[in-house]
């Protein structure tokens, strides 16, 4: 996947499949761009859809897509969308409540790799995650590389951006949710109760949760690791605890 730069006039989405998926999900959309030496299954698709919704295409020259995008990997393709709309928590339990299914989401705690965010989303949609709670600041927010990384992911998960992640736990708590952070130091993840309306918390890559949201947490999960690397990558421990809600409640 590609991207999601904002500028003046709403975002860039580049590559095939970000293109296609927002295409696919109903996505909002300017005008899409198309290197004139493209060609493929996913470039007739996409030419397809975009007439089917009345959405501008135009042929460029790719020299021009390199020039505009922001890192060189568009794949021939760029779109020109709305900006990312963020949801409020309220929209996501009401997901949760639409799907007749307990809430089950996910916060993530200064998460500053696009990367690792990108990762988390598609495992978190896969997973069946109602919603992804982030800060407003000391996190990576919606980059064109989130986007790549999530390949397709985002446009069909709610994200929710909060000022204060302590106050909102505090606020999922009053609303009848258990809140799990994961830290290497608890109990053994398997041994948790994840069939309970709940809230995940994962926690950035160098420090993991803070010291006031683990105090925030009901629980803690640990994963056991037995060799001499002390932590996982945030994203590999968020997709452990993600799939063992799935097990449970399955």
């Amino acid at each position: 996947m590609r991207a999601s730069v904002e500028n003046d006039n709403g975002f860039r989405l580049e590559g095939r499949n970000p293109v296609l998926e927002a295409l696919r999900s109903g996505k909002s959309m300017d005008k899409i761009m198309i290197a004139k030496d493209a060609h493929g299954a996913a470039i007739g698709e996409i030419i397809k859809k975009a007439h089917e919704r009345g959405i501008i295409v135009r042929h460029v020259e790719k020299a021009y897509l390199d020039k505009i995008s922001e890192a060189g990997q568009h794949q021939g393709v760029i779109a020109q969308t709305v900006p990312y709309e963020y949801k409020e928590i309220d929209d996501i339990l009401e997901i949760a409540a639409n799907r007749n299914e307990k809430p089950f989401l996910l916060i993530l705690d200064s998460i500053t790799d696009p990367h690792n965010f990108g990762a988390i989303l598609r495992t978190a949609e896969c997973a069946g995650v109602h919603g992804v709670v982030i800060p407003k600041r000391r996190a990576v927010g919606i980059t064109s590389s989130v986007v790549k990384a999530s390949v397709g992911a985002l446009e069909y998960i709610a994200i929710a951006k909060v000022s204060n992640i302590p106050t909102t736990i505090d606020d999922l708590k009053e609303k009848g949710l258990w809140v799990i952070g994961a830290d290497p130091s608890g109990t053994v993840y398997t041994c948790q109760d994840f069939s309970v309306p709940l809230a995940i918390v994962i926690g950035g890559e160098d420090k993991g949760i803070s010291r006031l949201i683990r105090e925030k947490c009901d629980f803690i999960a640990g994963i056991p690791l037995k060799g001499k690397i002390d932590s996982l990558n945030a994203s590999v421990a968020a997709a452990l605890l993600l799939y063992e809600v799935v097990r449970q409640r399955t």
